[in-house]
């Protein structure tokens, strides 16, 4: 099953169940988003039995399929040949970072950079996890069954910024810069170990299966849920492989009308085009 938040032609948006086709879609009026869907106890069954006004779906009609979740947590250094890429020991402890909801854009939108961003931006696709219901000090074991399903995210890195101090968040959290969908993928339709690939215009520049982590989603959930419970529509950002730009010689930021692609097998794939403003 898929799910995602469509735009409307009023500006506003519905969580809507994508048809096998992937062209057209059922409305869930009552839902403004994924997130207020997956608020409610039985969110499956009322996908499942939607019986909502049918539309076409284009890809400019996908919003993020999370608008605004309550927590984005990030995790650096998860795939062991980036991490040795970016020259750093393999961790012993997941490390985190936030990014704000400001950050997110449509899995198809254009990514403007202002001009104090231009110099040193960078692509990395990654696998997200999306939570289906709260989870407070869970085991690895229990995981599973607080994952409502997954999706993808094209998080923008400002490398300069980044770097700036030990902190990443100030490279990871500029404006719509960060495509996340397409749609939900629930758990029961997403293969553990679908390949994840990253293509920089017709370039391939990352691949690696998704169950070559150095912490699974389970492992990330039972870590996170002992520092503080996690909430329907929060999501985990579980890294990016080797390939990524700023670990190129020579380095490989983005320039003005560069697309990057990302697919994930059985997810189905993103794009965002880089614009860069005009001062």
């Amino acid at each position: 099953m898929r799910l995602a938040t469509l735009r409307s032609p009023d500006d506003g948006t519905h969580a809507s169940l994508i048809h096998p086709d992937l062209t057209s879609a059922t409305v869930l009026p009552d839902y403004p988003t994924v997130r207020h869907l997956l608020e409610q106890e039985h969110w499956e069954e009322i996908a499942r039995t939607a019986t909502g006004p049918q539309r076409i779906v284009r890809p400019a009609d996908l919003a993020p399929v999370i608008p605004r979740p309550g927590k984005i947590i990030c995790v650096g250094l998860n795939y062991a040949r980036h991490i040795e890429e970016m020259g750093h020991e393999r961790p012993d402890v997941p490390t985190f970072f936030i990014k704000f909801p400001e950050a997110l854009a449509g899995p198809y939108d254009d990514v403007v950079l202002p001009p104090w961003a231009q110099q040193a931006a960078d692509f990395e696709g990654e696998l997200a996890v999306i939570v289906g219901k709260r989870a407070r000090r869970v085991t690895a074991a229990e995981a599973t069954e607080y994952i409502a399903g997954y999706a993808m995210m094209n998080d923008y890195s400002l490398r300069d910024y980044q770097y700036r101090t030990l902190q990443w968040h100030q490279g990871k959290s500029l404006e719509k810069s960060s495509g996340f969908g397409p749609w939900l993928t629930t758990r029961e339709d997403f293969r553990p170990g679908a390949l994840l690939q990253t293509w920089l215009n017709e370039h391939p520049m990352q691949k690696a299966p998704t169950d070559d982590l150095v912490f699974t989603p389970q492992a990330l959930i039972e870590y996170l849920s002992h520092l503080y419970p996690l909430e329907p529509g929060d999501v985990i950002v579980t890294g990016t492989p080797a390939g990524v730009g700023h670990a190129r010689s020579p380095k490989r930021y983005l320039r003005d009308g560069d697309t990057v692609r990302v697919r994930v097998e059985g997810l189905g794939e993103i794009a965002n085009t880089t614009i860069f403003e005009r001062e």
